[in-house]
């Protein structure tokens, strides 16, 4: 019976250490692009610090949704890069011509998802993007602060909203689980997205 239990122990251990893995290794990139330096001893001695930092510090696993949509990740990337040329044109603009005159707003998005992943992602690509940075994230309510230039009117405030909410239905349709992709599909009336 104790055998049992030791055996059950030590797979719940191998799974918890898999599952860190992905943090591990993102940690170490970081540590990398931080210093600027990808040497080995580097590296190494980021990973001795990553793993006092998850062995001392809670990090909430990482729930992964199953699928992942390569095609649509790719269609992203080409979107991304799009996106963060536009906007850097356009925030250059804005400081040659309109400079202290220009009113910005932090404004309140909640998101769809509850997916600590999706969050994350949605946050990354919109600090990523010239002109928006998020100052807040409330996990409880999945809602993002997001500190956006040049949004004087309600108007201009909702298209921002729009524009976070379709950053966070792309990443979705790419990573997000069957259930978040089925309820996207309900929302904007795409009825095949679920299938894909």
């Amino acid at each position: 019976m104790n055998g049992g239990k030791g055996t059950a122990g030590a797979g719940k251990v191998r799974r918890g250490a898999w599952q860190k893995l992905p943090v591990l290794v993102w940690l170490v990139v970081v540590w990398g692009a931080l210093w600027q330096d990808f040497s080995p001893g580097n590296l190494l001695f980021g990973l001795i610090i990553a793993w006092g930092v998850s062995r001392t510090l809670y990090l909430p696993p990482v729930e992964l949704s199953g699928r992942f949509n390569v095609l649509r990740a790719l269609w992203f990337g080409l979107w991304f890069l799009k996106e963060v040329a536009m906007a850097s044109c356009q925030v250059f603009h804005w400081a040659v011509v309109k400079g202290p005159r220009i009113r910005n707003a932090v404004v309140a998005v909640p998101l769809r998802s509850r997916s600590d992943l999706i969050m994350t992602g949605v946050g990354h690509v919109l600090s990523l993007i010239p002109g928006s940075l998020v100052v807040e994230v409330d996990r409880g309510t999945s809602t993002l602060y997001v500190h956006a230039m040049n949004a004087p009117t309600p108007e201009s405030v909702e298209q921002v909203r729009r524009g976070i909410r379709d950053i966070e239905a792309r990443l979705i349709r790419i990573m997000g689980s069957r259930a978040e992709l089925a309820a996207l599909a309900v929302e904007v009336g795409d009825h095949d997205a679920d299938r894909r």
